[in-house]
């Protein structure tokens, strides 16, 4: 059987010369989505505490470990954030986590009050002293950085234009709640960690939105050409379903006699029975019934259906 035609793609392409300022931001912020949020607290060179979050924020190592976010320039003006001038004034910063519970407080802290005013108190936070260094940190954050500035980088001038604001930890806070046994990592339904998209738009991460996804690196996995044609060209499978089931060896396939031992599972005892001669017919129904085996992370029993569809 070939495989479908592709769905022609309707795309709005531009170039970021084409659009203002104010037109490309939210195409942009809004697709690179969602981004976690840096909720950075720093000092001026008078010992005043400013704390606002920043979206374009993220690791980028472990050793050392490092920190950076950045501060876009207000896009009416094109004036610079007291974030940014504070930490060249005194280069330190806690980068402090946020959590649901204190998203709206976040929201609230992020509006442009006057420089030295405290957004601790107007946000209704706890101030924290910091162990290494000035800025204080968070007392309802669920994780909190605090950090040496070691660069900062600025990417252009005028509105819009970003700050690179490199900064490598120096001690961290986790509250204990959220740690996984012997602190082995970080649980992330403990977490409930909350991201930015476009506009007044946030995520959530917990619940039903959280899912695993099995890395490639902890196998070779056999890859999509490597699928049999007819899993391979079926109508029914999506890309998600044909990427976990090229994410496991070759070697690691079913046997003959273990594909023949599936026949007795009731819901496939039961597509054989209800359409004896197979073919066009009973091929969708057994690969919906595997669809349904990878959705609930049965890959192996996925393999033994698709197998036993052959």
């Amino acid at each position: 059987m070939p495989a479908p035609a592709p769905t022609p793609t309707a795309f709005h392409s531009v170039s970021p010369a084409d659009l203002t300022t104010a037109e490309w931001m939210p195409l942009l912020g809004g697709a690179v989505a969602p981004r976690p949020i840096a909720f950075v607290s720093t000092v001026d060179a008078e010992g005043r505490v400013n704390l606002s979050p920043y979206s374009f924020f993220n690791v980028f190592s472990y050793t050392p470990p490092m920190l950076v976010f950045s501060p876009v320039n207000r896009g009416r003006d094109g004036s610079e954030k007291h974030t940014l001038l504070n930490v060249r004034a005194v280069p330190e910063a806690v980068v402090n986590i946020c959590d649901y519970a204190m998203v709206q407080q976040l929201s609230l802290a992020s509006a442009e009050y006057p420089a030295g005013v405290n957004e601790f108190a107007k946000a209704g936070f706890t101030e924290l002293t910091s162990e290494q260094v000035r800025p204080p940190r968070v007392a309802e954050a669920p994780a909190a950085f605090e950090c040496v500035v070691e660069q900062v980088v600025p990417l252009s001038q005028g509105p819009g234009a970003g700050h690179l604001v490199v900064c490598r930890v120096v001690r961290a806070h986790f509250r204990q709640d959220i740690l996984l046994p012997n602190a082995a990592g970080i649980d992330p339904f403990r977490l409930d960690a909350v991201a930015r998209l476009g506009g007044d738009w946030y995520a959530r991460a917990s619940g039903a939105s959280l899912f695993e996804v099995a890395r490639p690196n902890r196998r070779l996995g056999m890859g999509f050409e490597a699928l049999p044609a007819h899993i391979r060209t079926s109508t029914v499978l999506t890309g998600n379903d044909l990427g976990q089931l090229a994410n496991v060896e070759t070697e690691a396939l079913p046997t003959p006699a273990q594909v023949e031992e599936i026949k007795t599972d009731p819901m496939v005892a039961y597509l054989l029975n209800k359409y004896p001669a197979g073919g066009p017919e009973l091929l969708p129904q057994l690969e919906r019934l595997a669809q349904q085996f990878l959705a609930e992370g049965r890959v192996a029993e996925a393999w033994l259906v698709l197998l036993l569809a052959a």
